[in-house]
């Protein structure tokens, strides 16, 4: 088992919709939760209001996020290119797992068809 998971924009909006389930899962994962930078910005761009981005700054406060730097972006950008012909694999998603990849993470996402490039990859329940 992974000592550290990076958790993919999906569950994280399970969890704060009010998914029982999402909460059980994160709760029970032990190593270190990490996001990307990525669902950072994916998770904000569905904010709406002050309180809402108040909450989600204190949720996003509990995990590592893991920036997007020259490199990431770089290996995000190839695994794109490689990728999305047979796969459609879009950016946002190659970027995710380059995060995953960059730190040796296992990917906890429930949509496995866009990360046909991760091995270690986790679909916390079926939905």
């Amino acid at each position: 088992m992974a000592s550290s998971y990076l958790i993919d924009t999906d569950v994280l909006i399970e969890y704060l919709r009010g998914s029982d389930r999402a909460a059980e899962f994160l709760e029970q994962v032990e190593g270190d939760l990490l996001i990307s930078a990525i669902t950072v910005a994916e998770l904000f761009s569905g904010a709406q209001g002050s309180d809402e981005i108040e909450a989600l700054d204190e949720f996003i406060m509990a995990f590592e996020v893991v920036p997007v730097d020259e490199a990431l972006a770089r290996a995000g950008g190839e695994l794109r290119q490689e990728y999305y012909a047979s796969h459609g694999v879009g950016l946002a998603d190659a970027l995710i797992a380059a995060s995953a990849k960059s730190r040796e993470a296992e990917l906890v996402t429930f949509n496995r068809r866009h990360y046909p490039m991760v091995e270690d990859v986790t679909v916390p329940y079926e939905r």
